[in-house]
């Protein structure tokens, strides 16, 4: 995603839409840091990782999904928002709910694989059982 893609028109809602949550640039601290991971040393070089801090909340945000400094700085902008407006209306967004359901994913297969071992554990303890020494005495008694 180069700087072509984003059009100004929605640097221009993105502008409107900070300004309905409140959000002002003299609000926020931004400084641009060195990127990391793959990519490079095209990647690791530049400084194409956005850094937002919104200073009356606190909340932070790193950005750094694209090799353009400028798309770098509107999905920070975005993501900024979408935690502003988290925070201010609690709403549930797409985020969260996707969130949840992985989480909810997991307890299911955390569940299923302790019936999984404790199944595994039961038939050990046959295995082992069978495996006993038979005694003498016992058998006699039994026939």
């Amino acid at each position: 995603m180069s700087d072509t893609f984003i059009k100004p028109a929605k640097w221009e809602s993105l502008r409107q839409r900070m300004a309905e949550l409140g959000i002002s640039e003299d609000q926020l601290v931004e400084k641009f840091v060195t990127g990391w991971g793959k990519g490079g040393q095209k990647r690791n070089k530049s400084a194409s990782c956005v850094y937002l801090c919104h200073k009356p909340t606190g909340i932070e945000i790193k950005c750094q999904e694209y090799r353009s400094l400028n798309a770098n700085r509107f999905i920070a902008r975005r993501r900024l928002c979408d935690a502003i407006a988290e925070q201010i209306f609690k709403i549930r967004t797409e985020r969260i709910n996707a969130q949840e359901r992985i989480r909810r994913q997991k307890k299911r297969r955390a569940r299923r694989q302790r019936e999984k071992l404790l199944r595994l554990k039961q038939l050990r303890a046959e295995k082992k059982r069978m495996r006993q020494a038979v005694n003498v005495d016992d058998e006699l008694q039994v026939r």
